[in-house]
């Protein structure tokens, strides 16, 4: 519900397309400074004690935007600020989440973990927009910022009830106290840039969606709103497409479950495909039945690429590495998509919404289809075995040469978290 709420209280507060781009930016520039940071930080003090410290954060900064919204109008610097919160919560949390469900999930059975998780967060998509555009309507942002504080406690709840494997349990072999003792938090890091850097896959997608969140997924994200205010009928409506969006995500979810496809990012490439299609008629300026047809098919590819990138990714990383190394898929992502968040609005203003739209479609479908192409992306395969820990690196922090884990695989920029990003 948060997105729409925030949306259109910074429209309200007569805020223009430039400064709701602002707020937009200003959850995500944190991650971009902290990701690397961060997966490091998961690895090393466990996934749990990072997320629901990020998770007191987040809430913490959605009750303080609460407060201001019942309060009055708050300024524009407001929001930067409390978004600012949010994001470097946000920023912790993220790359954590993969890493938890190897710890939690029989490896088997983490291809349906991920179609589990991706069709509970689809879930809320469909019910929250369109609940949080009525409740906008009705009883203003304020009160929905506010039920948003308050899921950050339930989140908060259900972690601290989770129940986590022992020592001999945990997914992977985990370094004794004294190794983690002997090492640095920087040593983690190249540790896990060197474990990215042998995987070509990762690579060649992590360098597509960077550009996808620039060029095609920032437009849908921050102007998609101002033109659902202009034209589209009103939050209510916006509301309505966001559903739509999780209905397919939903759908395409349930289908997933049971799935081992033996080329799982094939599988994922193809449903990357999907997320350039909203752009299209919005650069159309097409009324909002085909809109919420696009995002119907927006979603239900989501659904289907994240959860066949995130499994790719869990069964072909070492375990204990598995945080940074997605903190690594998803640092490009934010670094280079939320210069789109600065620049469309201004852009809009000056050549038009359509071109921006129809400019991120053209990169979006092109994009998927050369990656599509590339071996290195065709030639991972499904396994039920992962690669064991990788070996610990020497005094430089490097892994030896001919160490670590196995090559040849695929990462997807992460991001069905709060902030809309992906990969």
């Amino acid at each position: 519900m948060s997105t729409v709420a925030i949306a259109w209280a910074v429209l309200d507060n007569k805020g223009s397309a430039t400064g709701l781009g602002y707020v937009f930016a200003a959850a995500v520039v944190p991650q971009v400074l902290l990701l690397a940071f961060a997966g490091a930080v998961a690895d090393r003090l466990g996934r749990r004690r990072v997320m629901l410290a990020a998770d007191v954060l987040r809430g913490t900064a959605q009750a303080g935007l609460a407060v201001a919204l019942f309060a009055g109008r708050p300024p524009i610097w407001l929001f930067v600020l409390l978004a600012w919160l949010g994001g470097s919560g946000q920023a912790f949390f993220s790359p954590a989440l993969s890493a938890l469900t190897v710890e939690i999930a029989p490896r088997e059975q983490l291809g349906n973990a991920n179609a589990l998780y991706g069709l509970a967060a689809s879930a809320t998509r469909i019910a929250g927009p369109a609940l949080g555009g009525v409740l906008v309507a009705l009883a203003g942002p304020a009160v929905v910022v506010a039920v948003d504080a308050a899921s950050y406690l339930a989140s908060v709840f259900a972690l601290s009830l989770l129940k986590m494997p022992g020592p001999a349990q945990a997914a992977g072999d985990q370094a004794t106290a004294d190794d983690r003792a002997r090492r640095t938090l920087f040593s983690d890091m190249a540790e896990g840039w060197s474990d990215f850097l042998i995987r070509s896959w990762l690579g060649i997608v992590t360098v597509q969606f960077a550009f996808f969140n620039l060029i095609t997924w920032a437009p849908w994200m921050l102007l998609g709103p101002v033109e659902g205010h202009a034209y589209l009928g009103g939050a209510a409506v916006w509301g309505a497409i966001m559903a739509a969006q999780g209905a397919g995500a939903i759908g395409a979810g349930l289908a997933s479950l049971g799935r081992r496809p033996r080329r799982p990012m094939v599988i994922a490439t193809v449903g990357t495909i999907c997320y350039a299609l909203p752009d299209i008629p919005m650069a159309m300026h097409a009324a909002a039945g085909w809109v919420g047809a696009a995002a119907f098919a927006c979603g239900a590819g989501a659904a289907v690429s994240n959860t066949f990138f995130g499994t790719a990714l869990q069964q072909q990383v070492p375990p204990d590495r598995l945080a940074r190394i997605n903190s690594l898929t998803m640092f490009p992502a934010y670094g280079v998509g939320v210069i789109g968040y600065a620049i469309d609005g201004p852009l809009a203003s000056v050549v038009g919404a359509p071109l921006v739209f129809g400019v991120g479609a053209a990169y979006g479908l092109v994009s998927s289809a050369v990656v599509l192409a590339l071996p290195s992306v065709r030639n991972i395969r499904w396994r039920e075995q992962g690669p064991p820990s990788a070996p610990r690196p020497g005094p430089a922090g490097l892994v030896p040469s001919g160490g670590g884990a196995e090559g040849g695989e695929r990462g997807q920029p992460g991001g069905d978290g709060d902030d809309d990003s992906h990969r």
